[in-house]
């Protein structure tokens, strides 16, 4: 029995070990990843580690060691000595892969995992008087562990997951995306989602049943609104005054029954210039995407735009929904821009990733091809990057996401907004350092299917060009 104990407790410090560079490269990314060989090559004119080998890591590995044997009693020497010789070991197994000019970050299966593994047991066999047969059991458990975690990170966190990927690869841009849009199917698919499944279709329904209010909040959440705004500008170009934009944002519209047609009957009697869509197709952040596709396609029918269809993404969509949505005409805007022409004359439309979960919004990139001095109407999920791309000067911020807090309270407001904005931009109209903006209270309804104090709706924008005034 102490023997098993033993075992567990080393197996333990390796993984701990070896994980840690591999946390810290996934929430830190570039932070401090300095290259151990400050870019020194060898003898043969090749790196001598490469860039992936960094001091962050190293001694991120290192300090993981100590603190597993505080943890588990392994003597601090001990624990310090084996943080030491297994990273002396990645490090040997990288200048053997760069000698033999394997990129960067290149799978070497078993090689990568073993002289990691190995190393540490010139501390750890005497430290615990192991056997020959004790620690190659260990390297054997240690080895082949450690590849299906290697597996998964180069498969799922370092790989593009289909043709035409548009987004930066990124480690936590592509975990947030295989846990919320690449494991539909996996059986333990609800086990990593359980606590919004718990919070809102257990918790909350229950509290909102319990006190009577459930069906009440259902039939607000059914009463949608078709606000009309204007916006004014004495820089809109002369052939865009009175241009009309029907925008929605937040529409879930798999989120209940009805609600598809009730969006219809509002939109089908419109006739706008342009459509803009603000995020949020799916209700779930997780699992099948297919109902609300169902649904957006059958709306889509209802909306006839004369010069297109733009959308960007929420937190609850993935990226695999862009190409069958491609069959509407919806044109999505992942880090883009593009013109609008009229008479001769145009208005440019940019739209960034999503900035809330997956924190994919490149601001750089979606207005380099935009001229100066161009009238921009900007479209993201959320608000909460309006201090941002105020550097930018777009003329209109367009966004969604706080449900104007689905639940109002009176002399109060939003309760939750998911948004760290100031109040007057978590539903309206409002400005900032000369752009104008409008957060939607969105469509439909997250989390739970409710609304108080507050409406879902439509919006129809009337663009109006006013002349510049002269002081």
């Amino acid at each position: 029995m102490d023997n098993i104990f033993i075992f567990i407790k080393i197996l333990i410090l390796l993984w701990s070990i070896n994980l840690t560079p591999v946390l810290l490269a996934f929430f830190f990314e570039k932070k401090w990843d300095t290259p151990l060989d400050r870019g020194m090559l060898f003898i043969d004119g090749k790196p001598f580690l490469g860039n992936h080998k960094t001091t962050r890591g190293a001694l991120g590995g290192i300090m993981a060691g100590i603190l597993v044997g505080l943890v588990t009693g392994i003597s601090l020497w001990v624990a310090l000595l084996a943080g030491i010789m297994s990273m002396l070991g990645d490090m040997f197994n990288s200048f053997i892969k760069r000698r033999f000019r394997m990129l960067e970050g290149a799978d070497f299966p078993v090689m990568d995992q073993f002289l990691e593994g190995a190393f540490p047991f010139v501390i750890l066999a005497p430290a615990y008087a192991l056997s020959f047969t004790s620690q190659f059991s260990l390297i054997i458990v240690f080895v082949i562990s450690a590849y299906w975690g290697g597996l998964f990170l180069t498969r799922i966190l370092r790989t593009k997951p289909f043709a035409g990927y548009s987004r930066k690869l990124r480690s936590k841009i592509r975990f947030r995306e295989w846990r919320a849009c690449e494991t539909i199917d996996y059986p333990f698919h609800p086990i990593i989602n359980i606590e919004r499944t718990l919070y809102y279709h257990w918790f909350m329904k229950t509290v909102f049943r319990v006190a009577g209010l459930y069906e009440k909040g259902k039939k607000n959440a059914l009463d949608l609104k078709l606000r009309k705004l204007r916006f004014e500008f004495d820089t809109l170009p002369r052939a865009f005054d009175n241009y009309t934009i029907l925008f929605i944002s937040d529409l879930h519209l798999d989120c209940m029954e009805g609600l598809t047609q009730k969006t219809q009957d509002i939109v089908e009697k419109l006739t706008p210039d342009l459509c803009i869509m603000g995020g949020d197709y799916r209700t779930e952040s997780w699992g099948s995407f297919s109902k609300a596709l169902f649904h957006l396609k059958n709306l889509l029918d209802h909306i006839q735009p004369r010069h297109g269809i733009y959308a960007v993404l929420g937190n609850h969509d993935c990226l695999e929904m862009v190409n069958p949505l491609k069959e509407k005409n919806v044109t999505f805007l992942v880090n883009d821009s593009t013109s609008i022409e009229k008479d001769g004359e145009r208005i440019w439309i940019a739209g960034v990733d999503d900035p809330y979960y997956f924190e994919g919004q490149d601001l750089m990139e979606t207005f380099d091809t935009i001229p100066d001095n161009n009238f921009t109407i900007f479209v993201a999920h959320t608000p909460g990057i309006y201090q941002e791309t105020a550097a930018f000067a777009p003329q209109l911020y367009l966004c969604g996401h706080t449900h104007a807090g689905q639940i109002q309270l009176p002399y109060f407001g939003p309760v939750i907004t998911h948004s760290n904005v100031p109040k007057k931009m978590v539903q309206g109209k409002w400005s900032y350092k000369g752009m104008q903006g409008y957060t939607s209270s969105g469509l439909g309804t997250s989390g739970i299917p409710v609304r108080f104090g507050c409406r879902g709706e439509v919006v129809l924008i009337t663009l109006k060009r006013i002349c510049k005034q002269i002081h």
